[in-house]
């Protein structure tokens, strides 16, 4: 591959609750590129990163960044300003697929099934039932399953963890259908949905720990699952990535219930910046496609750009 860009920061860390996380993506794709033969500085985001860029002069910024800030616009409008191409997607649609209800919104338009759910305040959700159990609780503007609950048939009351002093994830919360079955989750790499891999954890559901944590998950890949299932999840991964605006890298996630009538998969949401640890799905699904995690983080670089 030739190379436009020489000079490359890796902006990792930042201060969302996904601080951890980035810092291994960061490293991990900071060591890829530098194995791909790019000059490489590693950046630990603050609220001085603008002042850190303009010091390195990058030719292109690798975010690495996870959560908030990094992963909602809020960065890529400042690389937008400051006229440094980046990676991944541009403003709008990280901001769009960070916040999941406006995501929801745009997948109903494109005619992509996701769970019904409305948004309510962490108070009201944390004071009865605002929908049948079971159903899931979200933050609307989190990712990597933080602050997930699951209140299932029988559950007298919603988790009173919404309301404790700890909480730090915002006011509003998502409150959807809860989707028996199979999770499934589909990378997209530019105009192409790589495959179809299935998550399964001992844990109660796929969460945070499950995500990250060393045998917290198996992926099964590609996923056993029936081929008329397999080529549904990678056509709405492409129509997500598309519909929401996202360039680059994404990954969308499913659940899949086999038992249903009529509607068997659903797109739960698009991460618009998949993880980069060495338990990261996205990694795994370019490797089986012959596709070295040296390439995959290079052809991230090569696609970088601002949107103007």
């Amino acid at each position: 591959m030739s190379k436009k860009f020489k000079r490359v920061a890796v902006l990792k860390g930042g201060w969302s609750p996904e601080r951890e996380v980035s810092l291994s993506s960061g490293a991990a794709a900071g060591k890829a590129l530098r194995e791909a033969g790019y000059d490489v500085v590693e950046i630990d985001a603050d609220r001085m990163v603008a002042t850190k860029l303009e010091a390195e002069k990058p030719d292109a910024v690798f975010n690495a960044l996870h959560g908030q800030w990094g992963e909602d616009g809020c960065v890529q409008g400042l690389l937008e300003v400051m006229g440094i191409p980046y990676t991944h997607s541009g403003v709008l649609a990280s901001s769009l697929a960070m916040d999941k209800q406006r995501a929801k919104a745009v997948f109903e338009d494109a005619k992509i099934p996701s769970p019904p759910g409305t948004i309510v305040t962490r108070k009201d959700a944390a004071g009865g039932h605002v929908m049948k159990p079971p159903y899931v609780v979200k933050p609307n503007a989190q990712g990597s399953s933080v602050g997930v609950f699951i209140v299932r048939e029988g559950d007298n009351r919603p988790p009173s963890e919404l309301t404790g002093e700890k909480w730090t994830l915002g006011d509003e919360v998502l409150v959807e259908k809860f989707i028996p079955g199979r999770e499934l989750t589909v990378s997209v790499m530019g105009d192409r949905a790589l495959c179809v891999t299935e998550i399964t954890t001992a844990l109660a559901f796929y969460d945070y720990e499950a995500k990250y944590a060393a045998g917290g998950s198996k992926h099964v890949l590609p996923a056993e699952i029936p081929a008329d299932i397999t080529e549904r999840c990678l056509d709405l991964a492409l129509r997500a990535h598309q519909s929401l605006g996202c360039r680059g890298l994404s990954r969308a996630d499913f659940r899949y219930d086999p038992d249903a009538e009529g509607e068997q998969v659903y797109c739960l949401e698009v991460n618009t910046q998949p993880g980069l640890t060495p338990t990261s799905l996205s990694p795994e699904q370019a490797a089986m496609l012959g596709i070295t995690f040296p390439e995959l983080c290079a052809w991230m670089v090569e696609d970088a750009s601002c949107q103007r």
